[in-house]
């Protein structure tokens, strides 16, 4: 058995956390979404070693690349057949195996579906990409703001008459991506552990979103959405569902859509008695309302608007940077962020009352686990030897 790092970093054959522990799983390394998958899944208890490419750079210093934590890596040049024989034997144990490359790349390489299924039948085979294996767009590089655009999300998002917003990369890359990804494998995993056969999972970016956007595409047949920028209720069209500047520059997010709330926070505020906030169900009156709601913000600073409603149904919330969100009293109650090394990680999610989670721990160095793995894997000293001197492991 392939065993992860304790606490210490030293491995430990009785380290078990999560819903997921026994589970094997073979990540080919990659940027965005696969890695994200990877991480939850290891979160969750999920043993995942990551083979990186031979002599890869990291992105980022690999100690600050937080979704790389909590896995092992093993680096190999899969272009060499001894490299591909030794992804194989890796294989051979794991429950899936997750790649990110364009669409057939893996192909190319040898270490496609067909061969690692042919080693192991009930493995699950999961395939991360934005367009998807097949159709017209699917050998077009691309990223989060073009798998956005062409659902009608990134249409949607943004302040009316002005350009679409890219929301980070939030959106396609790791809702509409890395998120199917995880569900896609552990389904994938349940059958094959019902049926004895494996799967090929296409998890494309697109598909993802178009998911996403299920609700509004519901609305907009339904006549309840406007086709355009911040005209509808959960766009910034609604004054009870937007933010607002405060005396001090910095943001208040309210989110009052129903009438009690609204109520609440008018209250909090100091509007009860202004019969313009009575207009809201008036969608002609929405410009007026976000007006005289913005020059009220603007009379107190963020945090005095925070304490004037705290303890109401107001959702005011204030709008915080990442920094001070670490300093958060309800994220810091619920210990939603953890140190690593130094380094700030959010806490795995979701939780488990009983099965729990696994500590997070951090990222390994590329090929820092070689030498251990290739041990597990049967590879004595001098044949580990070998594989190094001729180029196939790090």
């Amino acid at each position: 058995m392939l065993s992860p790092r304790s606490e210490s970093g030293r491995l430990d054959d009785d380290h078990s956390y999560g819903p997921l522990t026994g589970v094997k799983i073979v990540e080919l390394a990659g940027v965005g979404p696969g890695p994200l998958a990877a991480m939850i899944l290891a979160d969750l208890g999920a043993e995942v070693v990551r083979v990186d490419r031979l002599g890869a750079t990291p992105v980022i210093r690999r100690e600050f690349e937080v979704h790389g934590r909590s896995r092992r890596s093993i680096s190999v040049d899969l272009k060499k057949e001894a490299g591909r024989a030794l992804l194989f034997k890796l294989v051979e144990r794991s429950d899936a195996l997750i790649e990110g490359m364009r669409p057939g790349a893996v192909e190319r390489l040898g270490v496609g579906p067909d061969e690692c299924l042919s080693v192991n039948p009930k493995l699950v085979y999961a395939r991360m990409t934005g367009w998807g294996q097949d159709g017209p767009y699917s050998g077009m590089a691309g990223h989060d703001i073009n798998y956005l655009a062409v659902t009608g999300g990134l249409h949607a998002i943004g302040r009316r008459g002005e350009p679409p917003v890219p929301p980070l990369n939030l959106v396609a890359d790791f809702g509409g991506g890395g998120m199917f990804l995880a569900v896609g494998v552990v389904s994938g995993i349940l059958r094959s552990r019902l049926t004895g056969v494996g799967d090929v999972v296409d998890a494309a970016m697109v598909d993802g979103v178009n998911s996403l956007l299920s609700m509004f595409r519901g609305f907009l047949a339904d006549g309840m959405w406007e086709d355009r920028r911040e005209s509808n209720l959960l766009d910034g069209g609604a004054p009870f569902y937007r933010c607002y500047e405060c005396a001090d520059g910095k943001y208040v997010a309210i989110g009052a859509n129903e009438e009690k709330f609204w109520r609440q926070l008018l209250d909090a505020i100091g509007l009860a008695d202004d019969p313009l906030m009575g207009e809201r169900e008036d969608k002609s009156a929405w410009a007026a309302i976000a007006d005289r709601l913005a020059v009220q913000f603007r009379t107190r600073p963020r945090d005095e608007w925070v304490a004037m409603t705290e303890g109401t149904d107001s959702c005011l919330s204030p709008v915080l940077s990442f920094v001070e969100a670490r300093d958060d009293a309800h994220l810091k109650a619920r210990d939603s962020f953890v140190d690593v090394d130094g380094v700030t990680h959010a806490a795995p999610a979701p939780r488990f009352q009983r099965a729990g989670c696994r500590p997070p721990l951090a990222p390994a160095a590329i090929g820092a686990d070689t030498s251990a793995i290739l041990e597990e894997l049967g590879f004595d000293p001098g044949s580990a030897q070998r594989l190094r001197r001729d180029g196939v492991v790090g």
